[in-house]
């Protein structure tokens, strides 16, 4: 059978994919050696401040920008920071937010659940690791007329862009955690952006401090998440 390069579909241009085709035996092989290595990830809160290049963190953001979304609209605005008064500004008002959180917002089993992680109120990652990057949603863009239109499924479609981000960084020998201080609204008007866009999730980026330690948690097993219908 013949295979083109590429084909028109509803008159638009489809080009072949040809995928890498390895035995099931190799199949199981890396699928399970890409499992060992993903399960070594861990959130690390204490960072080094040895520098990264920006190079990498771009390279980290293009990872993520592969991930599949509703109608391939990418709703999605990745800002990386690594100015250091910026960080302390940034650092300051989730500081107010998570103050306001463990006193008055969280309920006291949520506070208990949180005792293992050796988590509080201070953040002092987000000044220490020499990168954050801000992952922010794209609710709705604004077309060539300035008429507003909404993007489709873009919770979905940038929480798959985040978990590739996580993975790519762990690919780079590097480590995050995620970072979510609730409200949010004070990053967009720290970094300037605009109303189509809500901060979904802050990963600080960087190398671990030496030594770390980190909590030893157990991962649910496979009978504890997962059912097979056959």
């Amino acid at each position: 059978m013949e295979v083109k390069d590429h084909i028109f579909i509803n008159g638009y241009q489809h080009i072949s994919y040809r995928p890498e085709i390895i035995s099931e035996e190799e199949m199981v092989r890396k699928s399970e050696s890409f499992y060992d290595w993903l399960d070594s990830r861990r959130s690390v809160r204490d960072f080094s401040e040895q520098p990264v290049p920006k190079e990498v963190i771009a390279n980290l953001i293009k990872s993520a920008s592969t991930a599949p979304s509703g109608a391939h609209k990418q709703p999605w605005t990745f800002c990386a920071v690594s100015d250091s008064i910026l960080k302390a500004k940034i650092r300051e008002e989730a500081e107010i937010e998570e103050k306001e959180n463990y006193e008055n917002r969280m309920s006291e089993r949520w506070k208990k659940d949180l005792e293992p992680l050796a988590t509080d109120m201070h953040k002092p990652f987000l000044e220490d690791a020499p990168w954050l990057i801000v992952a922010f949603k794209r609710a709705y863009e604004f077309d060539e007329r300035g008429e507003k239109y909404n993007n489709y499924y873009v919770n979905e479609s940038i929480g798959i862009a985040c978990g590739m981000l996580i993975t790519a960084i762990h690919n780079a020998g590097l480590v995050t955690l995620t970072h979510t201080p609730s409200p949010m609204n004070f990053l967009a008007k720290l970094l300037n952006r605009p109303s189509n866009e809500r901060a979904f999730l802050l990963l600080p980026i960087g190398y671990p401090k030496l030594p770390t330690y980190v909590p030893n948690l157990k991962r649910k097993g496979l009978d504890e998440m997962t059912v097979f219908y056959e």
